[in-house]
């Protein structure tokens, strides 16, 4: 004969929303899956009990602050023992998707005065979500490029800028220009023109 109350009755088990569950932030990937970190209260320290902390956002896209729905689960060889009060108020920050460009170099040329350099290759964007290839277009028309002064020198640091993007989804990214180009200035070649000398006449 077993007459432990366990039994018969499921106890309550609450997550703390202020102290005792923590949303974590992510990185936009086009889901509304959200998580985040819960202590539970209530537990007998017997007892097999974990928590499963798995939400869902209103939408998918970036913002600051934005709801958090909690479909958290209990698991564990004791946790059908017990009631889930499921935490409320949870909000956290979907940041934008950082992409970038590859497949451009820049020319070395000669000494010119200027610090104007030459982009060269085709530009990729990297890291678009294959949901939104079709509304994601980077735009090239815009790029310059700038040696750091207009010495000559060999391999020497360009800054890129002018690319965009353009697209219905491209709130939920940020474009970073192209780092670490390099290339070399040589000296200007010089001639020299000797004038024409008359031959004597005897």
């Amino acid at each position: 004969f077993f007459s432990s109350r366990r039994r018969h009755t499921r106890y309550p088990l609450v997550t703390g929303v202020q102290t005792c569950a923590l949303p974590i932030y992510k990185m936009y990937d086009g889901t509304t899956t959200a998580t985040f970190t819960g202590t539970l209260s209530g537990v007998y320290s017997t007892d097999n009990v974990t928590l499963n902390a798995t939400g869902t956002f209103a939408s998918a896209s970036i913002g600051n602050s934005k709801a958090i729905t909690s479909t958290a689960t209990l698991s564990g060889t004791q946790s059908g023992y017990y009631t889930l009060t499921q935490p409320t108020g949870l909000t956290a920050n979907i940041t934008a998707k950082a992409l970038t460009i590859s497949g451009i170099s820049v020319s070395n040329k000669s000494y010119d005065g200027t610090t104007t350099a030459s982009l060269i290759g085709t530009a990729t964007l990297n890291g678009v979500l294959a949901a939104d290839a079709a509304s994601v277009t980077l735009l090239t028309g815009s790029a310059t490029a700038n040696f750091n002064n207009a010495t000559p020198g060999t391999n020497k640091p360009v800054t890129v800028s002018g690319y965009s993007i353009t697209g219905s989804a491209v709130s939920n990214y940020s474009l970073t220009q192209p780092t670490g180009l390099t290339a070399t200035i040589t000296k200007a070649a010089q001639t020299i023109n000797f004038p024409e000398i008359g031959r004597a006449h005897v």
